[in-house]
């Protein structure tokens, strides 16, 4: 359960670190710490449904929540525009305002259903990043999958790259602990060889993957709506698998960038100029990727690495920072607290 005990304390460490800064109202000590702003990660929005094992819970935020988000960044005086936008924006010397945007990965449905009417509400715009195998009903939500498979069983027999082990499943414990290392198992190795092992023993089990993905995310025709009916909404490109884009050949990294453009462009009728890339993190992304976003076309292109905007932010544009606001930390206060920097400032 060691997995499971260090998760716990480094979300009890954030917390404690969002609640100093909110609380001891830090940002009046560096004012200069949040930037010109924040791009904000969101995933799932959705009314809240308390489970005794939620392993995905960090992906999901409330639409009240989402509501408290946008109302402190306004109170903070950050200016919302689009993500296409920001780059002219920051570049224009006599401006010195402040920004905002919010993103959303992975084209989930309820964006249009439950995030759609609070973005309209206060008049910001936002972006959604699309994949094109979740669209198409190709390819798994293996995060989904795996918490799916977990909590079907109270024991699983799976291989994680050491040969076939019986995973014990009885208690919310257990099942965190065999979600975290199927996790593992599918970020470390061949992942498109590792989904499709659990994938299958998912099948084994009586759920459908794929039927998950069509569950979850917008097909192309949703997408089109949306894109007809809201002026706020913008799309950018999220690959064509939602692969680690490090791990990949040149030539599948080339496919995966430039398929996903044209995916994009076909389901919603405009190219899209900015790309989110799959597990932004450090790991999954690098020096690499950032050339080749911008050779694939795509002037701004994000990670998942936290960082508020700044002069970086114009130097390499295809490696701008996002903060996550996470569903394990759903209150004003911290908002507040990521939209000062002072925490990226701290964990230097």
């Amino acid at each position: 359960m060691r997995a499971v005990a260090k998760r716990l304390v480094k979300r009890a460490v954030i917390q404690g670190g969002l609640e100093a800064v909110a609380l001891g109202r830090l940002w009046h000590a560096l004012p200069s710490a949040g930037g010109r702003g924040v791009i904000f990660t969101l995933h799932h929005v959705r009314p809240a449904e308390p489970r005794s094992f939620d392993p995905n819970a960090l992906l999901s935020v409330t639409p009240e929540f989402l509501d408290q988000a946008i109302r402190a960044a306004l109170e903070c005086g950050l200016v919302p525009v689009a993500l296409e936008d920001l780059l002219a924006l920051l570049a224009d010397p006599a401006d010195r305002r402040r920004f905002v945007c919010f993103t959303l990965d992975d084209g989930y449905r309820d964006n249009a259903r439950h995030a759609a009417p609070v973005f309209r509400r206060h008049g910001v715009p936002y972006t959604i990043f699309i994949t094109k195998g979740f669209v198409e009903r190709t390819r798994s939500l293996w995060w989904e999958t795996a918490e799916a498979l977990t909590a079907s069983t109270d024991r699983l027999s799976f291989d994680l790259g050491g040969g076939e082990e019986t995973l014990p499943l009885e208690t919310p414990a257990q099942k965190q602990e065999a979600f975290e290392r199927i996790s593992q198992f599918i970020q470390t190795g061949d992942e498109d060889a590792a989904i499709a092992r659990l994938d299958e023993a998912a099948s084994a089990h009586g759920i459908d993957p794929l039927g998950i993905t069509d569950a979850l995310t917008m097909d192309a025709a949703e997408l089109a709506a949306l894109a007809a009916s809201d002026s706020l909404a913008r799309f950018g490109a999220h690959t064509l698998t939602h692969v680690a884009l490090r791990r990949v050949s040149e030539e599948r990294l080339i496919a995966e960038l430039a398929g996903s453009a044209e995916a994009v462009t076909a389901y919603v009728g405009r190219r899209p100029t900015t790309f989110a890339y799959p597990y932004g993190f450090p790991a999954a992304v690098g020096e690499r990727e950032f050339r080749a976003a911008a050779a694939a076309g795509f002037p701004v292109a994000v990670t998942t690495q936290p960082a508020v905007l700044g002069p970086a932010s114009l130097a390499q544009p295809t490696a701008i920072g996002r903060v996550s606001l996470n569903g394990h930390y759903q209150k004003k206060r911290y908002v507040r607290a990521l939209i000062s920097g002072i925490p990226f400032r701290l964990a230097r």
